[in-house]
């Protein structure tokens, strides 16, 4: 009996331990999830920076952000985020083609939610000519 006793103590003890490692992790919050660019000039790229804060307790390690198009360039910080330090990621998006266009980032990292799905939007209209007199 005292043998069984001591297996659960021992079960109990490593969930509750493996519970509270798994609260430990590292975790985002940004600034914004979503960014609207408005009405772009064609031909001009823009940028937007999505700004975030590790408000987990471990350090957060990005693995990947990755554009789902071609059209869309990512750079990311790229060392660990310590416990309440910022990160960033840069978005850059090619106007290229005049239309409205909606994109998406994937960010894949250690932490509690280890996807994250960062969005940019806007308008890309025909750039405006110079007039000649």
């Amino acid at each position: 009996m005292k043998k069984l006793m001591m297996i659960c103590a021992m079960v109990v003890g490593f969930a509750i331990n493996a519970s509270a490692q798994t609260d430990n992790k590292a975790e985002f919050k940004f600034v914004e999830e979503k960014h609207d660019f408005g009405k772009v000039p064609q031909g001009k790229p823009v940028t937007t920076d999505f700004v975030y804060t590790n408000i987990g307790e471990e350090p957060l390690i990005l693995t990947e952000v990755k554009p789902t198009c071609g059209c869309t360039i990512a750079d990311y910080t790229k060392t660990p985020v310590k416990k309440g330090e910022k990160g960033s990621i840069k978005i850059t998006y090619n106007a290229a083609v005049e239309a409205p266009f909606n994109k998406t980032i994937v960010v894949t990292s250690n932490a509690k939610t280890p996807t994250k799905y960062l969005v940019i939007v806007g308008e890309v209209v025909k750039a405006a000519t110079p007039t000649t007199r």
